[in-house]
This record gives C-alpha cells, structure tokens and sequence, in this order.
C-alpha cells in the first residue's frame, strides 16, 4: 500500500489497499495510521465491495452507528445509511439533501461520530463533489488572541435545529417525537484534542453548533461568524471529484465537510458507515487536554 498525498496540509489516496479481502492486521493498522495523519483517506477501485464487506471493514475502527432517519438506512445492513436522490415507488431511498452545510457527521451526539466512510455506488454525470475542510489547520492559522479566548469555551451542537430548518423547507419529513427525543441538544468543547494524534482542533460546525455557551448572545454570534470564516478558508479545503467506486474515508474529529449537490434528475447513491466515537476532550491554556 502506498500512501499518496492529495493535498499540501492534509487529504491522501491509499493505492493498493484491497477491501474485497479483508486486510491483514499490519496493513490495517497502516491504513488506520494514513488515516489518522491525513484525516481523509481515499480509496479507489470499489465498485465490486459488497455492504457486508463495507461493513466489516469499517467495524475494525469501531462500533459503528445507527443513523437516526431509521426509514434510510440499508435493508440487510442497517449500519449503511443511504445518501441518494433515486426513488422507488415515488418514495425516497435516502437522504437527498445530506450535507449542503458545513458539519461534522452527528457532532450532535453526546459522543461524537469518529469517522465517516462513504462508498460511491451511483454516480452522476455531473457534480456530486464533496469539499472537506481541516479543522487543525483552521485552529492553527487563528490568531493567538482568538485561540486564547476560545480555548475554555464550550458550544451547544442540536441535530433537531438543522433538522427542523429542511423540514420547513420541505427538504425532509419533520422527526417524529421519537426521533427528537433519541437526539437533544449536547454540549462540546468549541476545541477538541485529537485523541490519537494529540492535535488542537476546531470543534464548531454550520450544521449543527447553534451557540457558545457562558457568553452574551452577540458575543456568541460573533465568535462563531469568526469560527466558521476560518473554517471555510479555501486555502484549508480539498475538494473531492468522485470516481466509480471510490470510497472516501474521513476523521470526523479533524475535518468538517459539504456535498455540493448535483443536477436533480442524475441519479446519486452512496452508502455511508460511520464509526462511534468518544467524548471531546478540549485543550486549556498550554495546548494540551485540559
């Protein structure tokens, strides 16, 4: 397996890796290094890898997650939820709308997801790429004044918030009471360690951080319209242009992403595995986990 980069600050393309066969344990804990160093790990030429295998690969990082939109995860394998726009029946397979904002995947969660692996299986003709953003880098080229102000501080992330905005739009069904219930509002800090890496990163997202917490609204607002304009440097970006059967693995602990969508009448499908994670640990004063 060769590891090469995609991007000067972060993103790489594993060549080799075979995921029909499931890799050896060395050659795991390669690919579980490459991915932890890069943050976005892309693995080409899978369009023959089957949803169990999908699955069990993506075990090995962890227990894996159930997505709440329970009517769009896969039939046999209920760890792949389906991102698509195709129908069947007149009713939707998947979420068609996944991903037009910037977010992490279930930063909502009182533990957040790990990563996130996304295997194309219908691609359009058009569009469809997803732009991912390095949240170590956007903390590292804050200024000192704003890392100094941020460091303690801690922000509320709500899946219901963005949930109810699709749903007034018309995007998405609303949730159902139980739905709502199974994810309130959690609180995180607004920097996080890197668990394996030890790296300072931002830990705020336009998906699903509504407010900074122990601050006056105004302050709250400001600090976050700051937060996300870092976020969104297209200095920090990689910009994914799928291929057949590319399968693009991410750190949801170092990176924020956006899909940017594709002509309504192309079809697209992607299966999604995402792996549990822990609680956020966040930084004090020095750099390190508080």
């Amino acid at each position: 397996m060769e590891i090469r980069p995609l991007h000067p600050l972060f993103a790489a393309e594993a060549i080799g890796l075979d995921l029909e066969t499931p890799p050896d344990e060395a050659t795991f804990a390669a690919a579980r290094d490459a991915f932890e160093r890069h943050s976005v790990l892309v693995v080409r030429g899978l369009e023959r890898l089957s949803p169990a295998a999908q699955v069990a690969f993506s075990r090995r990082f962890g227990p894996l997650e159930i997505h709440v939109m329970r009517q769009f995860l896969h039939p046999e394998h209920p760890e792949i939820l389906l991102v698509s726009n195709e129908k069947r029946n007149g009713q939707p397979i998947g979420l068609a709308d996944a991903g037009r904002y910037w977010h992490s995947d279930l930063s909502y969660l009182a533990e957040p997801s790990l990563g996130s692996f996304l295997l194309s299986r219908v691609r359009p003709a058009e569009g469809g790429d997803t732009l991912f953003a390095s949240m170590h880098a956007a903390y590292d080229r804050l200024p000192a004044s704003l890392k100094q102000r941020i460091v303690r501080l801690s922000a509320e992330h709500s899946y219901a918030a963005q949930a109810d905005k699709r749903a007034a739009a018309g995007q998405r069904p609303p949730l159902t009471p139980e739905q709502r219930a199974a994810v309130p509002p959690v609180i995180h800090p607004v920097v996080r360690r890197h668990e394996a890496t030890g790296r300072p990163a931002l830990f705020v997202n336009e998906g699903f951080t509504t407010r900074i917490l122990d601050v006056p609204e105004a302050e709250s607002a400001e600090i976050l319209e700051q937060l996300f304009a870092a976020s969104r440097d297209p200095a920090i970006q990689y910009r994914h242009a799928w291929r057949d059967g590319d399968m693009v693995m991410w750190d949801n602990r170092a990176v924020i992403h956006l899909a940017t969508g594709c002509p309504p009448e192309m079809a697209r499908t992607l299966h999604r595995t995402t792996i549990r994670g822990v609680r956020p640990v966040g930084m004090d004063m020095r750099g390190v986990a508080a």
